[in-house]
């Protein structure tokens, strides 16, 4: 590696946090290597175990400048409850009768808050 590629690998170990007062902190930066090989029609990247990626993780690729590659896992969506499968599931439970749907009327402030009722 020649050493202005070496100097300027240096300069991207180091970011620069916006801000009124700028500090340079090292980014934790590890070196792998990967091999690229044919699977089908389209190339596939080794990745070793170390990484703690599980085989049909989605992962989103940037590509910068053409020349340089990073990859993040992609964030799921959260999954949502199916309030429908529960049908039927707790027959022991009954409905509140009318009379025993009673509610304490309390005043709240905009946090929730109980308001003093004295003044």
């Amino acid at each position: 590696m020649s050493r202005v590629k070496e100097e300027q690998e240096d300069r991207k170990r180091f970011e620069r946090p916006a801000g009124p007062m700028a500090v340079l902190r090292a980014k934790d930066v590890k070196t792998y290597k990967a091999k690229v090989f044919k699977s089908g029609n389209s190339l596939a990247l080794r990745l070793p175990a170390e990484l703690g990626l599980t085989a049909g993780m989605e992962m989103e690729l940037k590509v910068e400048d053409g020349e340089r590659f990073t990859f993040e896992p992609v964030e799921r969506p959260k999954r949502k409850l199916n309030v429908a499968a529960f049908w039927g599931k707790a027959t022991g439970l009954r409905l509140l009768a009318p009379e025993d749907r009673v509610f304490e009327e309390r005043k709240l402030d905009w946090n929730g808050e109980r308001l003093n009722e004295d003044g």
